[in-house]
């Protein structure tokens, strides 16, 4: 349920990685074995593919089972492979193509960038079929790269505030909570892949910090 691996080479696992409840999306040079670590640790389908014909799978895309947004440099065999996920897909208009830097969503909702548009806004909104709120995060506006969130839990920034811990509380609709992956490193959404079923932290992460990671998550419940 809650792993710490070396899956790319590095601890930017988000980077590369995108994870729903229903899918794992990965680059085509991920090792088979990594595959099936993700497979059996998220209890999901693993997908290998790319965006913009990049491996940044996790940095160029946002998803929950409804939908997945885009950057706008997809590629049409891209499309039509989430397309047959059952996702709606949706490119993101302007210049922001880092699409799962700058958004996290659940089910239940999806916290933007405030410097996004009105049109990429609604875009988000009607594709991933939640309520979108656009507000910075620990003073920056990387909120995908703070943020990991499931439809159980969510792990934020260890520099957000009180008052942002409980807006995440309110647009998410789960509990969660501040903490780190891979010995301090904040920008938690971009060091872990995450769904309701498990995690997967930055190989060095430590165990205070897969503790904090377990609860926040919304793991601890299952072992009761």
């Amino acid at each position: 349920m809650l792993k710490r691996v070396d899956i790319v080479g590095n601890p930017n696992i988000g980077v590369f990685i995108l994870a729903t409840d229903d899918v794992a999306v990965v680059p085509f040079n991920l090792l088979d074995e990594k595959a099936e670590i993700i497979k059996e640790t998220l209890e999901v389908d693993v997908v290998k593919s790319s965006i913009s014909g990049s491996n940044l799978i996790g940095s160029l895309a946002v998803a929950n089972s409804k939908g997945i947004v885009v950057s706008p440099h997809v590629l049409d065999r891209e499309v039509k492979q989430f397309e047959d996920l059952g996702l709606n897909v949706a490119t993101i208009p302007g210049n922001y193509t880092a699409v799962g830097n700058i958004i996290a969503a659940n089910d239940a909702g999806a916290i933007a960038s405030p410097f996004l548009t009105e049109d990429a806004l609604n875009i988000v909104e009607s594709t991933l079929d939640v309520d979108v709120e656009a507000r910075s995060i620990a003073g920056t506006d990387i909120i995908g790269s703070l943020i990991k969130v499931t439809n159980k839990g969510f792990l934020i920034s260890k520099n957000a505030t009180s008052t942002e811990i409980n807006f995440a509380h309110k647009v998410f609709g789960v509990e969660g909570d501040i903490g780190t992956v891979g010995k301090g490193i904040s920008l938690v959404g971009a060091c872990s892949i995450a769904n309701s079923n498990g995690a997967i932290v930055a190989k060095d992460s430590t165990g205070p910090e897969m503790a904090r990671v377990e609860e926040a998550l919304g793991f601890l419940d299952d072992n009761f």
